[in-house]
């Protein structure tokens, strides 16, 4: 094991949105490097499988907690439940976030508000309460899961590239405000990934989603994971969507709205 890897030894990483995609391949990375974890998410068999597999793995100790981020007490009963433990988060990551394709004026509004508990007001809720431990301590990272959606106003899915905005602007001020403390944080800003998210959000037969230019999950959590320990201000995953993001800004709005909407109906 590398000096590196031991000084993160008896560190603790809580991870939002374990169970799949991004955040479980993050998992594993924060294992292999001698992380304990704390896994949230939904369904309790895939989380215990995923705790047996990794202490048996890595010989670290996993405390699995079930818990339906859409609800606006479960940021404080998630904290609350680490607190009793007497688990120390060293590394926060809000991974945790879903989507929903069409129109605006047709969709399930429930569906919306939820979408905006969990991607924003949750991800808030939860670096509210696990930083100021971090910064007693001197010594934390926080990674928050945007998109490069963030970077686009996004027609038919309109509601998520808007809260995918918040949570790059977000992290980026609060990347500046934690200078000098010891803590930093990171917004990663993955392109469309193949995890279980687009079946979730309806969106698998959109031309996005079917035109191959996707990258695996495994890969965006390892470009993640090296940019968060480096503590980088912001990570956009591979060249093609660094060059697409920073394109933008060249561009008409106009015009950019236009290519996103076609990008995305459906085949």
């Amino acid at each position: 094991m590398s000096n590196s890897n031991k000084q993160k030894q008896g560190k603790t990483a809580l991870i939002t949105g374990a169970s799949g995609g991004i955040g479980y391949k993050l998992t594993r990375l924060f294992a292999r490097d001698g992380y304990n974890l704390v896994l949230v998410a939904r369904g309790e068999d895939k989380l215990a499988e995923i705790k047996c597999d990794l202490e048996k793995r890595h010989g670290i100790k996993v405390t699995v907690i079930v818990k339906d981020l859409s609800e606006a007490s479960s940021p404080r009963e998630l904290f609350d439940q680490v607190e009793r433990e007497g688990i120390e988060v060293d590394a926060l990551v809000n991974n945790a976030g879903f989507t929903d394709f069409g129109l605006f004026l047709e969709a399930d509004l429930q569906k919306m508000l939820e979408m905006m508990q969990v991607n924003m007001v949750t991800l808030t809720h939860l670096t509210r309460l696990f930083l100021p431990g971090m910064v007693k301590r001197r010594s934390g990272r926080i990674m928050n899961v945007a998109s490069t959606a963030a970077y686009l106003p996004g027609p038919l899915m309109a509601v998520y590239y808007a809260t995918k905005a918040y949570v790059l602007s977000f992290s980026e001020a609060l990347s500046n405000e934690l200078e000098g403390t010891g803590v930093t944080v990171t917004a990663l800003c993955p392109g469309i990934t193949a995890t279980g998210f687009q079946k979730r959000g309806d969106m698998e037969d959109s031309k996005l989603a079917a035109s191959g230019n996707i990258m695996d999950a495994r890969t965006v959590a390892k470009i993640g994971y090296k940019g968060f320990m480096k503590g980088r201000p912001i990570v956009v995953t591979g060249l093609r969507n660094l060059i697409a993001v920073q394109s933008v800004r060249f561009l008409p709005r106009s015009l950019v709205r236009r290519v996103v909407r076609q990008a995305q109906e459906r085949v």
